[in-house]
């Protein structure tokens, strides 16, 4: 009988938490698939250009925050603070980043 777990606890990702790409893992881009990948052992990760925009910028000295605002500038986008915080608390959650 397959085991049945419950949703995920949350994450503590805050506005001011400090992502880095997690251990084991390696952001490229892959011109094969014309989008950034998330390099493991087992596989890869083929991201959307949102994920892939967010996850570019976890470099272990930024902010989430200060992510949020980097990327608002970059695409003239008001208010990405709650979308930048919902996929960083996904990425935790798959251990793709880590809090530092």
């Amino acid at each position: 009988m397959a085991k049945i777990e419950g949703p995920p606890a949350e994450s503590p990702v805050t506005a001011a938490s400090i992502p880095a790409i997690g251990h084991g893992f390696r952001l490229q881009w892959e011109k094969a698939q014309n989008a950034h990948v998330l390099l493991y052992a087992e596989g890869m990760v083929t991201l959307n250009g949102s994920a892939g925009a967010i996850l570019s910028q976890c470099d272990g000295r930024k902010s989430a925050a200060e992510i949020a605002a980097e990327l608002q500038h970059t695409y003239n986008q008001p208010d990405l603070g709650d979308d930048v915080l919902a996929f960083l608390r996904i990425a935790v959650d798959n251990k793709w980043v880590q809090l530092q």
